[in-house]
């Protein structure tokens, strides 16, 4: 609970932007079955008014998961997207998809199917910034800024790198990929939407 409050606070500070109008959560869960496997009791803690990105990896039970998050969404306020799955997305009603990085052409298609959902990005470096800085996306989250657990994480940008890439683009970005209790509060001064996080917000 220690570091869901820090993230919290932090997250609180951010100023409120809205897209297809909705509030942009301030704070995201992005689900993982291996560094958070219990999503259900993680997105019953969020503060109302946070999201929760469903990255369902394919698993067997993933619309009954989809459809439990969903519910729970609903009563607690939250807004619930999926990673990469639109036919899933479609069959739960989540409120958008979020897509990696490798399926930033998908945006186009999927905007015209969705004009009042969201879709946010993800972004690795400078150039995916740029190229995911179109009206068909509502957000990018940015990664990683310090050093993940992710096993696909790269080399991490520091605030300072985070703050470059920012400068670059008026798309919100969100910033992921280390952020604990004890470094949150460095991102407080930095002109991002929101923070995202995996097994930070599952302790």
């Amino acid at each position: 609970m220690k570091e869901l409050e820090a993230l919290s606070r932090t997250a609180a500070t951010f100023p409120p932007r809205t897209a297809r109008g909705i509030v942009l959560p301030s704070l995201l869960f992005f689900t993982d079955p291996a560094r958070a496997p219990d999503p259900d009791a993680v997105a019953q803690r969020l503060p109302r008014g946070s999201g929760v990105v469903f990255r369902a990896f394919g698993a067997a039970d993933a619309l009954e998961q989809g459809r439990r998050l969903r519910q729970i969404a609903d009563a607690r306020g939250l807004v619930l997207l999926v990673g990469a799955d639109v036919e899933l997305a479609e069959a739960i009603g989540a409120d958008g998809v979020h897509l990696p990085e490798r399926l930033r052409d998908q945006a186009v298609t999927l905007r015209k199917a969705w004009p009042d959902r969201l879709i946010t990005l993800a972004a690795h470096d400078r150039d995916a910034v740029l190229a995911g800085s179109t009206p068909d996306i509502d957000a990018l989250v940015v990664s990683p800024i310090f050093a993940s657990n992710s096993p696909s994480a790269g080399t991490p940008l520091g605030v300072e790198g985070l703050c470059d890439l920012v400068a670059t683009t008026d798309t919100p970005i969100y910033a992921l990929g280390g952020i604990r209790a004890g470094n949150v509060t460095t991102l407080e001064t930095v002109e991002i939407v929101g923070i995202a996080a995996v097994e930070a917000l599952a302790l």
